[in-house]
């Protein structure tokens, strides 16, 4: 478990403290979410990936941030309020991270590490930055903010 997300936790948005190994055997699609972004829409594709996908050991994991134009004001319980009214979103949302700076939540720090941006950037450089994990806990890749969700469905199901 030691060079995987498998050795993180993340507090979820009710609160709860959950360990990602909980997810172990799965596919993941990791991403870091935000309510007021050009890029909001993506909610939809990554439900319909979720539902496509699910039943075969596929999961989508939703952190929403704010530290991109103050895109995620709300607090955990409006963000999950906007996701069900506007995307009635069924995969796991978690609570409110950052993803850059001293602050960093640390599975980002991790993912970060593991699938640098381009030209080896480890910074994330705006909402909807995707990371794929594959079954082993193992980061495969990491997606840009404007691919959209169903550009990565046949990398997902390479995996499934």
């Amino acid at each position: 478990m030691e060079n995987t997300i498998y050795q993180f936790s993340a507090t979820n948005n009710l609160g709860e403290s959950i360990e990602l190994a909980t997810y172990q055997n799965k596919v993941m699609l990791i991403v870091n979410t935000a309510s007021d972004c050009g890029f909001t829409p993506q909610y939809q594709g990554l439900q319909s990936l979720y539902q496509h996908h699910s039943t075969k050991g596929f999961e989508v994991l939703a952190f929403p941030c704010n530290q991109f134009k103050q895109q995620e004001k709300g607090t955990n319980e409006e963000i999950k309020q906007f996701c069900d009214l506007h995307f009635n979103i069924t995969f796991p949302l978690f609570s409110k991270i950052e993803v850059n700076g001293e602050n960093t939540h640390p599975l980002f720090e991790y993912l970060k590490t593991q699938a640098p941006g381009v030209l080896g950037s480890k910074s994330i450089k705006w909402n909807f930055t995707k990371f794929l994990i594959n079954r082993d806990g193992v980061v495969i890749k990491r997606y840009a903010p404007s691919t959209k969700p169903e550009e990565l469905e046949a990398d997902i199901v390479k995996l499934l």
